[in-house]
């Protein structure tokens, strides 16, 4: 069982947001932010909404006990970051033909067969990410 105050600390570090970026956005203070993953205090229904509308999660998720957050922010991160590979993937594709194309790779084609080694790499841990989260919702 998950608490609140549990949901918006992750939901918060999932994003890559602090509590300052997350009061200013919800027009609150910082100490509020802090107050809610503290467990001191919870916000009102409008906040909640606010709250499922910043990190695009249902208000139940963030209110019901029984509703995990990490499984299902965390298999939608990498189902979205693979959607985004397989974008990247059709880019690294169409630039190593041109690179490709004459035959002949300079200095500068050199580089950009570097960088797109790099990008396929982390295209292959995003797959590698997703593989195992598929694995791990199957053995629950």
């Amino acid at each position: 069982m998950e608490k609140f105050c549990e949901k918006i600390q992750y939901l918060r570090a999932q994003k890559g947001c602090s509590q300052e970026t997350l009061a200013e956005t919800l027009k609150v203070s910082r100490q509020t932010i802090s107050k809610w993953e503290l467990g001191v205090s919870e916000p009102d229904i409008d906040m909640v909404v606010a709250l499922s509308n910043f990190f695009h999660v249902s208000t139940d998720l963030l209110l019901r006990d029984d509703y995990r957050v990490e499984q299902a922010a965390n298999l939608d991160r990498i189902a979205i970051s693979f959607l985004n590979s397989a974008q990247d993937m059709d880019q690294v594709s169409k630039e190593l033909i041109a690179i490709l194309r004459d035959g002949v790779i300079d200095d500068t084609e050199r580089q950009r067969l570097r960088y797109l080694v790099e990008k396929i790499d982390d295209i292959m841990a995003v797959a590698s990410d997703l593989r195992n989260m598929l694995s791990c919702s199957q053995s629950m």
